[in-house]
């Protein structure tokens, strides 16, 4: 048993006697702060990623709408789950219903360059979309589907916590911010969503349709900078 020299009477009292009189007093006992050690983190990291698996796999079995008979495969979200940039835009297309991932072809070629503009890489941010599965002929998304598939989209949200989140186009915009105001008005200014600053531009499918409105998408991206700066997010 351990020990305690007491320096007045040079007895020894034992240590848990001596926690006991201690106790009696009301004398916290000081313990030693101890950092979570590398087993710790290394363990939470493994149950998020758990997380984020179980989460996919929910997605993929999906039929909370009509568009789970349709699809190819879902269109889950790509991207670092640490990002402090979350990009979402409305639904996949084609070629992200034949690949599951967001932005694949031309459209998502033009976003890496927009990203590439403000210092970013593709892996850097989390791409995700309004819809996990594509409407039939690249429709837009009805509500009844926006609201079905907005609980996955939320627990993305909640699991990234992003700094910043650019809404790409207007039916994204339109759902995540409940109005009906045209992309124009939306793009001007910054806004809020669950308190997360939310910056509005065109989607890169408008842009490569429309390339003399690229000036403005330019300038949305320089406040996303901004933003991400401010918050402690170099780019």
């Amino acid at each position: 048993m351990s020990v305690s020299e007491n320096s007045h009477t040079g007895c020894a009292l034992p240590e848990d006697l001596r926690h006991y009189y201690l106790d009696a007093m009301g004398v916290q006992l000081w313990q030693p702060f101890e950092q979570p050690g590398d087993d710790v983190s290394a363990a939470v990291t493994e149950e998020m990623q758990q997380t984020w698996q179980q989460l996919e796999q929910a997605v993929s079995c999906c039929t909370q709408c009509e568009l789970n008979t349709s699809r190819t495969q879902t269109v889950f979200g790509v991207g670092n789950h640490d990002a402090g940039l979350l990009i979402i835009g409305e639904a996949p297309g084609r070629d992200e219903d034949l690949q599951g991932e967001p932005f694949v072809g031309r459209a998502g070629q033009l976003l890496n360059a927009m990203l590439a503009a403000i210092g970013l890489r593709r892996e850097q941010v989390y791409i995700a979309n309004i819809l996990k599965c594509r409407p039939p002929n690249n429709r837009d998304p009805r509500p009844e589907e926006a609201e079905a598939c907005n609980p996955w989209l939320q627990q993305q949200i909640e699991l990234i916590q992003p700094a910043v989140i650019l809404a790409l186009g207007r039916i994204a915009a339109h759902n995540l911010l409940n109005t009906d105001q045209s992309l124009g008005a939306l793009r001007a200014r910054q806004h809020s969503y669950a308190g997360i600053p939310l910056i509005v531009t065109y989607h890169p499918a408008y842009l490569l349709r429309t390339p003399i409105e690229k000036r403005k998408s330019w300038q949305d991206l320089g406040r996303v900078k901004l933003l991400l700066s401010r918050y402690g997010h170099s780019t």
